[in-house]
């Protein structure tokens, strides 16, 4: 398994609709082959910062299948406008257990 890691940092003033529009693109990433699971975090410092996690069984199911699909066409419209900067994705893979 593969863990996606991006620290999200949305514009003052678009929290609400980020995370309205963040429900809808969800519906996008879970339609990918070898899409676990995600899940959205908010700051409790700083509430204009998110981290989100997303499980994948592989790497190339992130980096080739969802960058690639229709369905990050969708994913992009709806989000990438919030963000300032233009989020670091990283990505783990488990040491332990």
């Amino acid at each position: 398994m593969i863990l996606e890691a991006a620290m999200l940092q949305v514009k003052p003033g678009r929290t609400e609709n980020f995370e309205r529009d963040f429900r809808e693109a969800s519906a996008y990433i879970s339609q990918i082959p070898g899409y676990i699971q995600h899940e959205l975090q908010r700051c409790i410092e700083d509430d204009h910062k998110y981290i989100l996690l997303v499980r994948w069984e592989t790497l190339e199911a992130h980096t080739e299948g969802f960058r690639q699909s229709e369905q990050y066409i969708e994913w992009k419209r709806l989000l990438h406008d919030y963000y300032d900067p233009f989020p670091v994705v990283e990505h783990f893979s488990a040491v332990y257990p």
